[in-house]
Order: C-alpha cells, then sequence, then structure tokens
C-alpha cells in the first residue's frame, strides 16, 4: 500500500480505536465503538481495498472521477466507497475523504456520545486527567452538567450555555469563548497564567474536531 501515512494518520484522530476482525481479516478504526475506515486485508494480509464512509452524492461523484474509487466491498455501497491502496487517489484527496468520514461517524451520534466519544466535556477538559474523576465528581458528560461545583442541582453554566441553550457539542467553534463563564468556573487555585494556559489548552482540544450538527 502506498499510503503509508494512513494507519498514524488515523490514530492521531481523537478517541479513534482500532481493532483487527479475525472473520473479515479486515483492520478497522472506529470513533465512539463505530466503524468510519477499514483496510481489507487478503490472504497474505496485504491491503487490497481501503473503506471509508461518505455522504451519497459525494460518494456517487468521486466514483464517476476516479478509476480506484469503487463501490464499498461488503458495505453499504449508496455511500460507502472502497479505494484501491496502490491507485491514483491524490493523498490530499484521500486524507479530506477519511476526514469526512470520520466527521460523518461523529455526526451520526448524539451530542453526549460525541463528547464521550472524544473524551471530552463541553468546555474541553479530558475529565481521564482530572484527579476528581470518579472520586468527587462523576464526570459532566455522566451527570448532564451537574458537576461538583455547579449550584446544587443545576448544570455548570458552561454546560448550561453550551449544551442546554445553544444545543452545541460544546463551547468550540463559538465566538464568544472563552467569554465571562469561564471567569466564573475558574479554578480558585490556578493563577492567572494558569488559568489563561487552561482555557486555551481545552479549546485546543475542542477545536481539533469541528463543531457538527448544531
Amino acid at each position: 500500500m502506498r499510503y503509508e501515512w494512513l494507519d498514524d494518520y488515523l490514530l492521531q484522530k481523537r478517541g479513534v480505536t482500532k481493532d483487527y476482525q479475525p472473520i473479515w481479516n479486515w483492520i478497522r478504526y472506529h470513533i465512539g465503538g463505530k466503524m468510519f475506515a477499514a483496510l481489507c486485508l487478503d490472504k497474505s494480509h496485504e491491503v487490497y481495498y481501503i473503506n471509508l464512509k461518505l455522504e451519497e452524492s459525494e460518494s456517487a461523484f468521486l466514483r464517476s472521477r476516479y478509476a480506484d474509487i469503487l463501490p464499498g466491498y461488503y458495505s453499504d455501497k449508496r455511500c460507502w466507497v472502497s479505494v484501491k491502496p496502490d491507485g491514483a487517489v491524490p493523498d490530499d484527496l484521500l486524507r479530506g475523504m477519511l476526514d469526512k468520514s470520520y466527521g460523518l461517524t461523529l455526526a451520526g451520534m448524539s451530542k453526549k456520545a460525541r463528547r464521550q466519544a472524544l473524551g471530552l466535556t463541553a468546555c474541553g477538559l479530558e475529565c481521564n486527567t482530572c484527579p476528581l474523576y470518579q472520586s468527587d465528581c462523576p464526570g459532566c458528560n455522566e451527570c448532564g452538567g451537574r458537576v461538583f461545583h455547579a449550584p446544587p442541582g443545576k448544570p455548570c453554566p458552561l454546560y448550561a450555555c453550551a449544551v442546554n441553550r445553544r444545543h452545541r457539542t460544546g463551547c468550540g467553534g463559538c465566538a464568544d469563548a472563552p467569554c465571562a463563564l469561564w471567569e466564573q468556573v475558574r479554578d480558585p487555585v490556578l493563577s492567572e497564567e494558569e488559568f489563561r494556559a487552561s482555557v486555551a489548552a481545552r479549546l485546543k482540544n475542542l477545536n481539533e474536531v469541528p463543531e457538527i450538527g448544531r
């Protein structure tokens, strides 16, 4: 396969896991437990197709333009395509197709499932890195934003704004972020410099994945 960058490219995407399905002889790439790409292997374990998902109209258009893009092998042929691994599909085009497959799979999830798949809260914190997670705090996604520092019985102001009021996955892509609400929920033990660095890191986490279907 000439697309030697593919495995690293997919695994660097947030929340992506891969496995090997021996019955199919496929290497599969998932987000939130849903497959969005696969390497179909032959008996010698060489790749003979790269499977991915596109919008139905784009799938039809690209199949009409490139001889090396075929209807999806053992997949829904309306939207899944198979790319020949040693064909003439440009690398940049294949990267864009893989990005779209990843995004379409995320878009098919609920916003809560999307945040869980990405491992992020509405404000971009990675719960698994927080020492309070699953001890003092069950996690933003698990409790609907009613975390330990929120007003009793109410969600965190950032969660309430982004998820409940604006119906977004989180603050990522919001033109107002970071807004005054971020100051309301800042950790008092952080210095000004540490707080600003925390905000920047969380927004970077959120902006790694475009806001989908808001």
